[in-house]
């Protein structure tokens, strides 16, 4: 169901009363809400005025046909600026104040981790396609994935942000163990090294399966559109199908429709998520 202003606030506030369990799910809209706009050409000028210069407009560059020592200068300004940036998200720490005391997951699409950075407990918090903080083989040659930060920092300290151009070869960094490159530890494709992840998407699994017949879910989904639906948003749907006492609140200004079988227990809110929490915060 869709409902308009003050109703749609009203009714998603009543449904976290009367929820003891809240399954937060979230895409890549939340992250932009939160000033992580990937598309922000204006943002993207700022940080990398030399890919700037070359037409490009966009941080996403997958596929973009750059010289390994741009592309890593690139990586490294990008990963530095959206997942070591220090302190929490206003916005991820309002999310949590609203979730409180209940008891709560999150999965999410997103590799920023900064919903750990913004007060969700880390073990928690399930990122099925990743996480910038780690680097992997591109081979892979092993299932062990390393800190991004202390690779990304060798970089910056020798890259060229006028020419976007990393100065010296030596930064570039290679796979400690078999001297392949590497890549970001994030899901783009059958080499993806998932290993780190697996196990709290079980404990996800075990928490959904193993509630009490009695207890209420409220399945809150933030921003997953239909880049990679099919690890936010047809999963929720899901669950909330399958789970007698459950509801879906699905925020998203471009894409809110809800699946008509789910019937009153959806509900679409056309907003981003800062307007979202906006409104219920009045």
């Amino acid at each position: 169901m869709q409902l308009e202003g003050w109703v749609t606030a009203e009714t998603v506030r009543r449904w976290l009363e009367e929820s003891d369990r809240v399954l937060v799910a979230a895409g890549a809209g939340l992250s932009a809400a939160a000033g992580y706009d990937y598309g922000d050409a204006e943002r993207f000028r700022e940080l990398l005025p030399g890919l700037h210069r070359l037409g490009l407009r966009s941080r996403y560059l997958f596929g973009t046909p750059l010289p390994k020592d741009m592309m890593w200068g690139y990586w490294a300004v990008h990963i530095d600026d959206i997942r070591h940036s220090p302190g929490p998200n206003p916005l991820y720490r309002r999310l949590r104040t609203l979730v409180g005391e209940r008891d709560h997951w999150v999965v999410t699409s997103n590799v920023d981790a900064l919903f750990a950075r913004s007060g969700f407990a880390a073990d928690r918090v399930f990122t099925p396609q990743g996480d910038y903080g780690r680097l992997q083989c591109t081979v892979p040659c092993t299932p062990e994935t390393w800190p991004s930060k202390p690779f990304l920092d060798r970089i910056l300290a020798v890259y060229d942000r006028e020419t976007g151009r990393v100065t010296d070869p030596r930064a570039l960094p290679r796979c400690p163990n078999c001297g392949a490159d590497v890549f970001p530890n994030v899901r783009v494709g059958p080499e993806f090294v998932d290993r780190d992840y697996l196990p709290t998407g079980r404990r996800l699994v075990r928490w959904l399966d193993d509630a009490p017949t009695d207890s209420t879910l409220l399945v809150l989904e933030l921003g997953a559109g239909f880049n990679t639906p099919g690890v936010i948003r047809l999963p929720m749907e899901d669950v909330v199908r399958r789970t007698p006492r459950a509801r879906l609140v699905r925020i998203n200004p471009l894409h809110p429709d809800v699946p008509a079988d789910l019937g009153e227990r959806a509900l679409s809110v056309p907003l981003g998520a800062d307007r979202f929490l906006d409104r219920l915060e009045r």
